[in-house]
């Protein structure tokens, strides 16, 4: 009984620091992630390559933040024409310990990516290790703002050596 009491008293004491403590809220580097909320469209090339014989493809994007404020959510169709078409769902936060952005996507033809970026000035930039076959490369996302409704963008693929364009477009915000 008396293993009991104690037990007792340590679990208030724990609850009553915990209900002290003040949770956790967004910050500034969290708000930037604003500027994707909305309902975008997607028109690019991919250049052919590794990723396939290249083309055009056209995305349409929901996104919204989850709750609390710390991530939003992406959800996307991918029409990307004789290579098919897909849908993805994409979080993207802050990790106020690391500073960095992330962003973690899931697409429809099985596809993880994880990857880590920076916003400077006007521009985003994701960077993540991709396995093609047995061997990784280097991925590059870079954003680049144009006003609040558009941006252009494009994707690079790196052996380590020299970075190579794989796709590249603009999105608009309807």
């Amino acid at each position: 009984m008396k293993h009991l009491l104690l037990a007792m008293a340590a679990a208030m004491l724990v609850s009553a620091a915990f209900a002290q403590q003040e949770a956790a809220k967004p910050d500034a580097d969290h708000q930037k992630l604003s500027y994707f909320l909305g309902n975008w469209t997607t028109e690019g090339h991919m250049k052919p390559g590794l990723m396939g014989r290249g083309g055009k493809v056209t995305i349409t994007e929901d996104t919204v933040w989850m709750d609390g404020g710390f991530f939003i959510i992406t959800h996307s169709t991918v029409d990307a024409g004789s290579m098919g078409t897909s849908t993805e769902i994409a979080l993207m936060g802050y990790d106020s310990d690391e500073k960095v952005y992330t962003y973690d996507e899931f697409s429809s033809t099985g596809e993880v990516t994880h990857a880590k970026g920076k916003f400077e000035n006007d521009t985003w930039t994701w960077m993540n290790d991709m396995k093609m076959g047995s061997q990784t490369v280097k991925g590059r996302y870079t954003v680049k703002v144009l006003s609040p409704t558009s941006y252009t963008y494009k994707f690079e693929m790196s052996d380590g050596e020299k970075w190579n364009l794989v796709m590249d477009g603009k999105s608009v915000k309807k």
